[in-house]
């Protein structure tokens, strides 16, 4: 569950809706994604078009470029390219100081840049900086 932090916060920007959209929870659903984790919660209800910045800082809304573009080729990029499991889905473009990545299997979050953070991710020395999505976002949109 998303903190009242969160969500009072996303409230207040006027990113929430409170009626889940289907189409969203159809993009969850083929990425993997639990529906009832937090980070399904955020992304069926919290939307300011197809991405949200914060500080200079870019994710994506990731039902949004699930549906309306190319989110494959960002897959393709992540695992393939970088390496990184498949479990971990990109919630950026991963440019300039590097990119965030969310596991649909833990809950957790990484951020990583190339060079020493991403070989430490891929040879397991490097941990995810986050246990799980909602304490992220604290930090992402400065709540915390």
């Amino acid at each position: 569950m998303l903190s009242s932090k969160v969500v009072d916060f996303c409230k207040a920007e006027g990113w929430w809706f409170d009626d889940a959209s289907p189409d969203y929870e159809v993009e969850l659903q083929k990425l993997g994604v639990d529906i009832s984790c937090d980070f399904a919660e955020f992304y069926l209800h919290v939307e300011d078009g197809p991405t949200f910045i914060q500080n200079g800082r870019e994710i994506y809304q990731v039902c949004w470029f699930s549906k309306n573009s190319n989110y494959e080729l960002a897959l393709k990029r992540a695992h393939e390219t970088l390496n990184i499991p498949k479990e971990y889905l990109p919630l950026d473009s991963f440019e300039g100081e590097g990119g965030f990545f969310y596991n649909i299997i833990t809950g957790d979050v990484v951020e990583l840049s190339l060079g020493q953070d991403l070989i430490g991710f891929t040879q397991g020395k490097l941990k995810p900086q986050w246990s799980n999505f909602n304490d992220f976002l604290e930090v992402y949109f400065n709540l915390s």
